[in-house]
């Protein structure tokens, strides 16, 4: 199967419900077990490791008790890899599609809040004493619809859109958190309450101001907002050039693809604000090229650092990722390498989202988590 016609087998859906990593976790007893692994791992360790086993060894292919979802996230990257597809060959369908998949986006956003914003669509436990539920709206969840949004306005000039777009800046100004400014730095919160400091969160914050600056006029606020949350990223960043996912946390983890939001973010918001970031960006890149990269198999790992016991050998989401940010970089040679590495997730025109210790395939096409990843990243 071609390229295109791959992609198009995922993105010309009315439908993108889909099964998930997470699917064990979303149940009780996943969510129980998940609780009482962050009160006393020790407790925990040995029934989240049969919980595991059961869903990667016995109920993979099968998914009984489980349930297929639909993801705001997966229908924002669908909307972007369609919009991508449009802008190389101009093909009308590709609108109608990212149409329908924005309008489903605007049914199902998060209820409550000062303007649209979206979430996860389930209930998450991050620890003992955090549980987020299905409403909540998260800052790292919101910019993929809300760039989604502002790439289709560019597309279309279509003043409803515009119209959301400046809805989201109400839900960023008045539902998120400052936890903590001065006047040099500037930390926002994960979700619409005072939560936890997290390095990926902040900066798909600032990436979204930098979209808010191209639609509002408040420049020099915005500016500024930009600014002070880059000198944060800036402060937390490690000598080597690493970023803990949570950085001041002390059983916190270094992974591939929440690194590579990082840069990311920073990459795309210094195209529109100036962030003088090349030197932080460099030196990112280099750590997850010479901290990730495994050169037998020409693919990334996911932990550098880690906090929690894996049988994941390769996840697709970290290649997925580093496959977009090597785009962004212009780095053509990581590009055209990582682009037949990945192939290894892919059988018979299925994508897989795992390779356990073992060699085996696990995930198929589970959308989220991370074939439409991997999609948005083939469409760039």
């Amino acid at each position: 199967m071609s390229t295109n016609k791959l992609l198009e087998s995922y993105l010309l859906c009315d439908n993108l419900e889909t099964y998930d990593p997470y699917d064990i976790w979303k149940s009780s007893i996943g969510m129980k077990i998940k609780k009482l692994y962050y009160k006393n791992k020790y407790l925990g360790l040995l029934p989240a490791g049969v919980l595991t086993i059961y869903d990667f060894y016995i109920n993979n292919q099968l998914r009984i008790g489980y349930r297929k979802q639909e993801y705001p996230v997966v229908r924002a990257q669908a909307v972007l890899a369609l919009l991508n597809l449009y802008k190389k060959e101009r093909d009308e369908k590709y609108l109608k599609y990212a149409k329908l998949h924005i309008d489903w986006l605007l049914k199902n956003s998060s209820k409550g809040y000062s303007g649209y914003c979206w979430g996860t669509g389930f209930k998450i436990v991050i620890s003992d004493t955090l549980i987020y539920d299905e409403n909540t709206p998260f800052s790292t969840n919101t910019p993929y619809i809300l760039e989604a949004l502002f790439n289709y306005y560019k597309t279309t000039h279509d003043n409803e859109i515009l119209n959301v777009l400046k809805s989201v800046y109400q839900f960023y100004e008045k539902d998120l958190v400052v936890l903590e400014e001065d006047d040099n730095l500037l930390i926002t919160s994960y979700g619409p309450f005072k939560d936890r400091v997290v390095t990926n969160s902040v900066s798909y914050t600032m990436f979204a101001y930098s979209i808010f600056y191209q639609i509002i006029d408040e420049k020099e606020y915005i500016e500024k907002k930009i600014k002070k949350m880059y000198n944060f990223i800036v402060s937390v960043q490690k000598e080597n050039g690493s970023w803990f996912y949570a950085p001041y946390d002390n059983n916190s983890f270094i992974d591939c693809f929440h690194s590579v939001f990082v840069l990311k973010n920073i990459i795309k918001t210094q195209k529109v604000v100036q962030l003088e970031a090349n030197d932080t960006i460099e030196k990112g890149y280099r750590y997850i090229q010479e901290n990730f990269y495994n050169n037998q198999y020409g693919l990334y790992k996911r932990f550098s650092v880690s906090n929690k016991p894996s049988i994941v050998k390769f996840d697709l989401y970290d290649n997925a990722e580093m496959l977009l940010l090597a785009k962004l970089k212009e780095d053509f040679e990581t590009v055209e390498r990582l682009e037949k590495s990945i192939l290894q997730f892919i059988k018979r025109d299925q994508i897989y989202s795992i390779i356990d210790f073992f060699g085996f395939k696990k995930n198929r096409n589970t959308l989220r988590w991370a074939a439409m990843p991997y999609i948005l990243a083939r469409s760039l």
